[in-house]
């Protein structure tokens, strides 16, 4: 069948001029039976069902049982032809949904103002982002999966018609009623946002709904409470506010609401509400634009039509303009009784009463009307509320994000090393997640003041100040506009210090700033939702790119699409499984593992961190400090990494040496240190003793040559319980030790014995020499050396050593109840007693840190030594060091890395690359990075509290099941 013969059959219930060239609501593929079924269920209408198909109710799913049984009645007695739900839950909906239609002899067109979606985030956000934010978004693609998704949301609650797009162009920042529900005030912009939008909710089979026509955007007046006059000539009309309906209604739009506005170059007639007017409604959209598909009017119980004073009077002529569905009358029973009336004293012909109705039918049957089903509620929360949900809201709002003033280039702040930056929260919303995500990358600290003055006095030491402005994210109707002292405050701050302010609230709080010419940064994040937070705070250090443009002006200095593009400086990222290709259900199986540990006294608690390709997917703690469940583990909080400092401290520096050419692999450590030369070590290559085949004894107990004759305790020839001169060594709680007694300790290593034969052998005494080289080297403290050339410039403040001197014990989990050395439990202090005996520094133990802090580092040696702008070291000197140099003499090492297993036993699952590394620690902790899954993993625990032979986490080998999940979770 032709496309002209389909157009013809058509056109008996249609106007007789068709601009399009298949009307939108005919199932092209199946004509005949949608033709068939509409003609057998309207030849078997009373009038009354007839009239009752016109009219759609509106009810909140919230509503009491008084309301719900009105609508009820409606359906019952007066057939009526659809419901519009509001406020509410889904599954409240989903239920009456189904008693409705139960009643109904003809399927109910079930109808929504969802223009952003159905169903609420878990942080009280709505599912996708406003039309305003979307509109900053330079993919179109991204726009149509929002429609798609959100149609297929309606489509699972069993909502046939969306009343969305809406495609008013917003011209007027005092708009009330669209503001953040307009795509932005470019006509081309606005034009493409909402044609992305609708083909993609219409793709998932809902019906999509231009609204509202001829256009609501430049207006500052409130349609629900009054008439809105738009007062503009014909030529602007056409050219701004009709222009997005024509390319709409060419791409095959199913319907249009008629605003509640009085348009006078359109409609000569005084005060004439638009949704009543024949020229708009049949002369200008059907006729001239001409535009086939259903047509809604505006609801019919707004202010304003004060010329209709009998019920039944404002429907009739909504009707006799053009509308085919009348929505939300003032008195149902009564309109309909006027309108039956009207058919009989035949002001309604029958022509024109089958017209409408018809194409009711044929929507209906579009919609899948035909083939009625009741929602299904079961696992329905779950899938409006799915991962796919999450992804996409993660991908809309990263695009979305603008910045519109980037003076000496501030955003993304690069160097960090020895940066303190200030947030200033302003607005009346909470901005605890932006704070929590800035803390993940700087020294950032929340300053806090009650009047200007000590906000002055405050911020003076700091090199930047952040201003977050958060505004309600509750609806698009919220106030967004700062306050006057906000403003005062705001100038005042820039003009005295480096200021970054961060709008999460309608662009148009914009323009009640009169000047920002003491702001470095501007960044426009829109809404203050969770995931909005959370990916402005990466922007603004480099962790994705500045993409957005901005969709409406703001005066002079922010132009309409002003925009400046900011790159990535490479730092990790935080976001959705999905987004990596990884599976967010299968993962969860880490929970469970973790808890298994828990249950069955592996560790008091734990840290778990995994990221894919720069992306944090997963960051969770588990369990409490200690035994006592006091103090719940936290992903701030700080373990012991015990002997991850080998490869988190002490290697990084040692690869930036290499890099420089001032040490190979092959130097050896007479060349490293001269005292060396004439002992049995003198030949002992770098490459040899890190690899951990230099016949070095695996261990040497310090601490045991300092106990008392009973070995009951510390002896007092070496231990004083206060500081002094000689006794300066801090090892423990009131503990110090004879300072002369390090050179003991080195000298003893360089005495040691070699191993009689040549086998691989793992030993701490590489790291003791190199800690005493390098801080030879440098001539500063090893703990000096780390932070002034690491991690500082990493952004890394929560690893140190001796933590004590910058944080409380309430944040460090204690890692054992030492009762024969120190005689106390061990909490902020290295757990082992060699690095203890060096003031709790050594280059094999002593850091700690979290997991997050400690995915920085492993995912700068992911990225082969660049990390936030920064190069520590070339990417060759990455792949010397994670070379398995002895494999052939079954050593499964790197230098300094550990490997994965050469044959069935080894520290991993067996399921990673083989050119993985990490390394393990004592106390429990993990890091694993794997550069062709571009896996980080990241696992920290205090197993040996309160007793260090505690071995449950070994032997159940819960850390490789762990990694093993990781991997099983891995899509593509």
């Amino acid at each position: 069948m032709n496309k002209f013969f389909l157009t013809c059959i058509f056109m008996c219930f249609c106007v007789p001029t068709i601009a399009q060239e298949i009307n939108p609501l005919i199932v092209k593929e199946d004509f005949q039976n949608q033709k068939k079924w509409v003609d057998s269920i309207y030849d078997n209408m009373s009038l009354e069902e007839k009239i009752g198909q016109l009219f759609m109710a509106d009810i909140f799913s919230s509503d009491p049982k008084s309301k719900t049984d009105k609508i009820k009645k409606l359906i019952t007695e007066y057939h009526l032809g659809g419901v519009i739900f509001s406020k509410g839950g889904p599954m409240r909906q989903a239920k009456l949904n189904n008693e409705f239609q139960a009643l109904a002899k003809v399927p109910l067109m079930i109808g929504m103002d969802a223009e952003w979606g159905l169903s609420m985030r878990l942080d009280s956000t709505y599912a996708f982002p406003w039309n305003m934010t979307l509109g900053a978004i330079t993919d179109n693609k991204i726009v149509e999966n929002v429609g798609k998704r959100i149609g297929e949301h309606s489509k699972r609650l069993g909502v046939h018609i969306n009343f969305a797009p809406v495609v008013d162009i917003n011209t007027n920042p005092e708009n009330p009623i669209i503001g953040n529900r307009s795509f932005g005030e470019d006509r081309d912009n606005v034009t493409e946002k909402a044609l992305a939008f609708m083909k993609g909710m219409q793709s998932a089979g809902v019906m999509g709904s231009a609204k509202h026509f001829p256009g609501h955007g430049d207006t500052d007046m409130d349609s629900h409470k009054t008439l809105p006059t738009i007062d503009f000539s014909r030529e602007r009309l056409d050219t701004l506010e009709l222009y997005p309906y024509r390319k709409l209604i060419n791409e095959g739009l199913n319907s249009v609401m008629i605003a509640h506005l009085n348009v006078p170059s359109l409609e000569p007639q005084m005060n004439y509400p638009s949704s009543l007017s024949t020229k708009v409604v049949t002369d200008l959209l059907k006729h001239e634009m001409g535009f086939n598909g259903l047509i809604f009017t505006d609801a019919l119980n707004m202010k304003g039509a004060s010329n209709f004073k009998k019920p039944g009077e404002i429907e009739l002529a909504a009707f006799l303009a053009g509308n085919d569905i009348l929505l939300i009358s003032e008195d149902i029973p009564k309109a309909v009784s006027f309108l039956i009336n009207s058919y009989n004293d035949e002001t309604i012909t029958e022509k024109r009463l089958a017209y409408s109705v018809k194409k009711i039918l044929y929507a209906k049957y579009k919609v899948g009307l035909n083939n009625y089903e009741p929602v299904k509620t079961a696992y329905l929360l779950e899938d409006l509320n799915s991962i796919i949900d999450d992804v996409l809201y993660e991908e809309a709002m990263r695009n979305a994000l603008t910045v519109i003033k980037n003076d000496r280039a501030i955003l993304p702040i690069k160097d960090l090393k020895r940066k303190k930056i200030a947030y200033v929260n302003f607005g009346d919303d909470s901005g605890g997640d932006f704070l929590n995500e800035l803390k993940k990358y700087g020294n950032v600290q929340w300053v806090k003041a009650n009047s200007l003055d000590d906000y002055i006095q405050k911020l003076k030491d700091y090199n930047y100040v952040i201003i977050g402005f958060h505004k309600s994210n509750e609806n698009p109707w919220k106030s967004y506009k700062f306050t006057q002292k906000e403003l005062v405050w705001m100038y005042e701050i820039a003009r005295t210090n480096t200021v970054i302010l961060d709008v999460f609230a309608r662009p148009y709080a914009m323009l009640d700033v009169k000047t920002t010419a003491n702001f470095e940064g501007v960044i426009m994040s829109y809404q203050n939702s969770k995931i909005s937070q959370q990916l402005s705070a990466q922007l603004i250090f480099g962790a994705i790119d500045g993409k957005g443009k901005l969709p409406v002006s703001l005066g002079e200095d922010f132009p309409l699409n002003t925009f400046m593009q900011t790159k990535s400086l490479r730092r990790l990222q935080y976001g959705t499984p999905e987004s990596v290709g990884v599976n967010s259900y299968k993962l969860k199986k880490i929970d469970s593992l973790a808890n298994v540990g828990l249950k069955q006294g592996m560790y008091p608690g734990a840290q778990i961190l995994v990221a894919r390709k720069g992306k944090v997917i997963y960051q969770k703690s588990f369990g409490y400090h200690d035994y006592d469940k006091k103090n719940k583990v936290k992903n701030t909080d700080i373990y012991d990494l015990a002997s991850l400092t080998k490869i988190l401290a002490t290697l990084p520096i040692v690869m930036e040496l290499v890099d420089r050419k001032e040490l190979t692999l092959n130097t050896k450590l007479s060349e490293m240190l001269p005292e060396y030369k004439q002992s049995n070590k003198s030949n002992v290559s770098l490459k040899q003793m890190l690899s951990h085949y230099a016949r070095l004894k695996p261990w040497i107990p310090f601490y045991r040559n300092t106990l008392n004759d009973e070995k009951t305790g510390v002896s007092s020839k070496y231990y004083a319980s206060i500081p002094g001169k000689d006794y300066n060594v801090e090892v423990a709680e009131n503990l110090y030790l004879r300072r002369d007694y390090i050179d003991t300790i080195y000298k003893t290593i360089r005495e040691s014995d070699l191993n009689s034969s040549k086998s691989y052998k793992y030993s701490d005494l590489p790291y003791y020499i190199l800690k005493k080289y390098l801080e030879r080297k440098y001539n500063i403290p090893f703990e000096n050396i780390v932070q002034e050339n690491l991690y500082e410039s990493l952004g890394a403040n929560y690893t140190l050593f001796q933590p004590l001197k910058k944080f409380s014990k309430d944040v460090i989990p204690p890692t054992e109840q030492d009762n024969i050395f120190r005689k106390q439990k061990i909490q902020g202090y290295v757990h082992d007693q060699g690095a203890a005996m060096l003031g709790g520094v050594g280059g094999h133990a002593g850091l700690f840190s979290n997991s997050n802090d400690v995915a920085k580092i492993m995912q700068m040696f992911l990225w082969k030594g660049f990390y936030g702008g920064t190069r520590f070291f070339n990417p060759d000197v990455l792949d010397k060091f994670n070379t398995c140099y002895y494999c052939k003499d079954n050593v499964r090492r790197g230098v300094g890395f550990d490997k994965p297993q050469l044959g069935t036993v080894g520290p991993t699952c067996g399921c990673v690359s083989m050119t993985s590394f990490g390394h393990s620690g004592f106390t429990g902790t993990f890091a694993w990075a794997d550069p062709e899954q571009e896996i980080v993993y990241v696992f920290l625990s205090n197993r040996t509290y309160p007793d260090s032979e505690n071995r449950k986490l070994i032997r159940s080998d819960l850390r490789s099941l762990i990694q093993e999940a990781i991997y099983d979770a891995i899509d593509y």
